[in-house]
């Protein structure tokens, strides 16, 4: 057990040596997250939709009209940002955005009321955005139902009816709507909260792939492995930094002479006495002459045999990937708490209900951690790792079920929308921080995503052992 933790410790020493030297890396673990976190929770500052600009066309010129216009500006929804003489000229600030929607009063509108007859009201608006739309459609159905309610209670008061009795036969049937959750449509507890794990979750997973890809990339899959289960110490990250990836951890003939006593596993290659190598290696040593491109040809060749040769334990080797990769969860923990705070504030959860959903948010974020790992293993490349990790983890919130309903989906779709991580952590953390849900419905999937974590463990496992077996497939972009 002892051996264990070293085996932990070493390899979290060595990924944080690797952090103190490559600022880029540290960004995605800290500031990267931290802005992106501020910066949404800043975008969303104004969490009500209020104040939609639109256009009217007054063709009337009535009194009526002029109400209705009133009516129109008094709406929190909306505003009248201008009124336009033609069609064209209201067109035209669709298309440049300046307004996004357009009420036509007819000229015959006071007319048709005055005599009782239906007075419509034409309304253009472009549906293209859809939450610009509904919040339109809203507000003018609104202001055009209530002047034409107090239009026609009016007119039967006239004929003798008595107001409530008016009030009554004009809308007989009544609808009692109440909002269960999030009833004044609060955009920064509907978006801000969702959209800020789906952002980490993505952060994550290129995190995880970058981890284990770039030690592929830099042909010190072995070199990590080493320095995690031996006293070998981790190379000088400084030093290779701006070296190009084929050239960070592979030697050449130059400075093979003065290396291959004495350091020689920092440049993948087992630590050899020359006693101990083979005919051909000899003459490497020997041989002043030889060309970079042969000697490179014959060290990848022994490179081969001696990381074939790696005999990595499954205890071990989960040990070192652990350590490798708790750099890349601690920070996110501190995240995951940040946000859970900003989703609070704006609306008190129970205490046991902030804590399921902070653990179920870890083990996504180990999840994720693990299939960004995974995606670079299942290539032997750091570029396509990350590509499959962006097929898969940026299009997650899409098909969680918040902006648009799960069930409406199409049978493929809501496949592959229970295969994404994401989905099920969104409708738990919904149902416990603005559905106030029992804490008890979300131990399913607690108990599912440890399982998950365990199973993509496993796998990592698996695909480093495999990766050890092939050296030859290390370097690739």
């Amino acid at each position: 057990m002892t051996s264990l933790w070293l085996t932990f410790w070493r390899s979290a020493i060595y990924e944080v040596r690797f952090l103190r030297h490559n600022r880029w890396d540290f960004t995605m673990l800290f500031w990267l997250p931290c802005a992106t976190i501020f910066l949404v929770w800043w975008i969303f500052s104004r969490p009500f939709i209020t104040d939609l600009p639109i256009a009217v066309i007054d063709e009337s010129h009535s009194p009526v009209s002029q109400m209705l216009i009133h009516y129109l500006e008094t709406s929190p929804d909306l505003t009248v940002r201008q009124q336009y003489n033609n069609q064209h000229d209201a067109y035209n600030a669709i298309l440049a955005q300046q307004v996004y929607g357009v009420v036509i009063i007819p000229k015959d509108f006071a007319t048709n009321i005055n005599s009782a007859t239906v007075a419509p009201v034409i309304l253009k608006v472009n549906a293209q955005y859809g939450t610009h739309s509904g919040i339109v459609q809203r507000g003018v159905q609104s202001a055009v139902g209530t002047i034409s309610a107090g239009i026609e209670i009016k007119r039967m008061v006239k004929q003798g009816v008595s107001p409530t009795q008016a009030g009554i036969s004009y809308a007989p049937i009544s609808i009692n709507r109440v909002s269960l959750f999030n009833a004044g449509t609060n955009y920064q507890q509907f978006l801000a909260s969702t959209v800020l794990p789906a952002l980490l979750h993505i952060l994550a997973m290129i995190i995880g792939a970058t981890t284990i890809g770039r030690e592929i990339r830099d042909h010190s899959l072995g070199i990590w492995y080493q320095c995690a289960t031996t006293d070998i110490p981790p190379p000088d990250f400084e030093a290779k930094k701006h070296l190009p990836p084929h050239a960070k951890f592979k030697p050449t003939s130059r400075h093979f002479e003065d290396v291959y006593v004495s350091d020689f596993d920092q440049y993948g290659l087992s630590k050899l006495s020359v006693s101990q190598s083979d005919n051909a290696t000899r003459n490497m040593v020997t041989n002043k002459n030889m060309s970079d491109e042969t000697f490179n040809k014959i060290a990848i060749n022994d490179q081969s045999k001696e990381a074939s040769t790696i005999k990595a334990t499954f205890l071990s080797l989960v040990m070192a990937l652990n350590g490798k990769l708790i750099w890349g969860l601690l920070p996110y923990t501190l995240w995951g708490a940040v946000v859970l705070i900003l989703a609070v504030d704006s609306h008190a959860a129970s205490l046991a209900s902030i804590l399921v959903v902070y653990v179920l948010f870890l083990l996504l974020m180990m999840i994720s951690l693990w299939l960004g790992a995974i995606f670079s293993l299942l290539a032997y490349s750091l570029r396509i790792g990350l590509s499959i990790t962006g097929f898969i983890s940026a299009p997650a919130y899409a098909f969680a079920g918040i902006t648009f309903p799960l069930v409406a989906m199409s049978d493929n779709a809501q496949r592959w929308a229970n295969i994404l991580p994401l989905t099920p952590y969104l409708k738990v953390q919904v149902a416990q921080l603005q559905m106030l849900a029992p804490p008890a419905l979300a131990m399913p999937y607690i108990y599912g995503f440890i399982i998950g974590v365990a199973g993509c463990m496993l796998v990592t496992v698996f695909l480093c052992q495999r990766a050890f077996t092939n050296p030859l497939k290390w370097g690739v972009r």
